[in-house]
């Protein structure tokens, strides 16, 4: 029991910093929208984008590597040459992308950024610093600091949106905006960069494991990449098919349907860790039950989300950027929010296929997912529009998901409670029945409508007693 209570703390202690990270977009969202024209708007976009690949890339996999490896480790000399041996080499391959950056900026501004090559500037600057606090995080994801986690990772958002919003406000656009971003992930990677070597130290690295451990995580950037492609790359071809312009309108949609991704974000950050540590002491029925439960305590959430979201789609792009912006984006929410809650049950059950180091089956899923998205984006974008690309994605994480869990329960399996997702999906229904009849319009009777369908929706399941008594009993004494 104190095992789980330890892991529900820690869940819910990166919970509510996961949520406060994701309202963070939000936030920011309106500031962007209502000060950028919507092409400049589509930029940042592309930016925050571009960043978003080049940083796993670049990592060559190392820092969930250092999960992987070093969860369970004690010995303070391995730690010191474990860490600053992937310390060094990411810091050399970030350096030597941002020079490729920085030499090729004009070409590759002029196909991505609407021809701001200054831009791309300081993007090349941003790459390595970005990279690096990544690796920081991943430190203390590791050793399971959470409280330091939670914390840096709030400064990492929040100095960020603080410093970006300040920057808008005071009329000195995107630039001022990107060089704020700078300024922030600097101010945070020296603060973290002083508690790490206050806990271990400073040590010269030997490289003795860095073989091992590109040899694991090398097979992952692939499948980074390909997720990457999945994810992200519509909003490169829709910029380069259809102009910056469509982008801006594409993107508020498609961030609020992967709101669902809070739920995720918790679990996905302590998992690894926790059940590298059980896998490693031979107790797979702990690993099995670890997963049993966060599944179907994800999918709790998740469910009603994606139909809330759906409906209450266009009140809340109103709400949040520009009427102009919400006719055209309304439509993607809901294929992106299920699109999401696919992707959160792959990154649950996948933990399997990562405990048996079979990191190249991953891979190649996302490979595939990657060609199949890729390629119907080039099809349906020219004819569809932002529609065809919200589809398209929606498409490639079905097939994500099917063969993920096709693979992963061939090496361990768990049980999945198809009756309980029924039994949900039925809440979501009737809840969903309350939207349609209120029909929301405005930020109190949007918040209004959201509490009331919370409510509603745990009525209901605990009605159809989707959530059993012995379940009931564990949470409230875990709390």
């Amino acid at each position: 029991m104190t095992e789980y209570k330890l892991f529900a703390q820690r869940v819910g202690l990166v919970g509510i910093v996961n949520l406060l990270v994701s309202l963070s977009g939000i936030i920011l969202l309106p500031i962007l929208t209502k000060t950028l024209p919507i092409e400049e708007y589509g930029i940042w976009v592309q930016i925050i984008v571009t960043t978003s690949l080049i940083s796993p890339i670049v990592g060559l996999g190392l820092p969930y590597t250092m999960v992987r490896f070093l969860a369970a480790e004690k010995d303070k000399t391995k730690i010191q040459e474990s860490f600053y041996s992937i310390a060094v080499f990411i810091a050399f391959t970030s350096l030597a992308v941002s020079v490729l950056l920085l030499v090729f900026s004009e070409p590759f501004a002029t196909a991505f950024l609407g021809g701001r090559a200054d831009l791309m500037r300081v993007i090349s600057l941003i790459i390595p610093i970005e990279c690096m606090n990544k690796l920081f995080l991943n430190y203390f994801r590791t050793f399971q600091r959470m409280k330091k986690y939670s914390l840096f990772n709030i400064l990492y958002i929040y100095g960020m949106v603080a410093l970006v919003a300040y920057s808008l406000l005071s009329g000195y656009g995107i630039t001022g905006a990107l060089i704020s971003f700078l300024i922030a992930r600097i101010i945070v990677f020296l603060l973290m960069g002083i508690f790490i070597v206050s806990e271990i130290g400073v040590k010269i690295p030997g490289f003795s494991h860095l073989n091992e451990y590109l040899h694991f995580g090398l097979p992952t950037v692939p499948g980074n990449f390909s997720a990457w492609i999945v994810n992200s790359s519509d909003r490169y071809i829709i910029g380069y098919l259809l102009g910056v312009a469509f982008v801006g309108y594409y993107s508020p949609g498609y961030l609020l349907g992967t709101m669902i991704n809070m739920y995720m974000a918790p679990l996905g950050l302590l998992l690894p860790a926790v059940l590298s540590k059980l896998y490693d002491e031979g107790k797979e029925g702990e690993v099995k039950r670890y997963l049993e439960y966060t599944l179907k305590y994800f999918l709790m959430f998740a469910i009603p989300s994606v139909f809330g979201l759906s409906l209450l789609s266009k009140s809340l792009l109103i709400l949040l950027s520009t009427p102009e912006i919400a006719s055209y984006g309304y439509l993607i929410t809901p294929f992106t929010a299920v699109s999401a809650l696919f992707l959160g049950v792959y990154a649950i059950v996948v933990h399997s296929l990562h405990l048996v180091k079979k990191t190249k089956i991953d891979g190649s899923i996302w490979m595939i997912a990657a060609i199949i998205n890729l390629g119907l984006n080039l099809v349906c974008i020219p004819y569809f529009g932002i529609f065809g690309a919200a589809i398209t994605t929606l498409i490639a994480y079905t097939f994500a998901l099917i063969l993920g869990a096709y693979y992963s329960f061939k090496y361990i399996k768990f049980d999945v409670d198809f009756r309980f997702i029924l039994k949900s999906i039925i809440a979501s229904v009737v809840m969903s029945l309350v939207i349609i009849r209120w029909s929301p319009v405005g930020l109190l009777n949007v918040l209004l409508a959201i509490g009331v369908c919370a409510a509603a929706y745990a009525a209901i399941l605990m009605l159809l007693k989707g959530i059993k008594k012995e379940e009931i009993k564990f949470f409230r004494e875990l709390f």
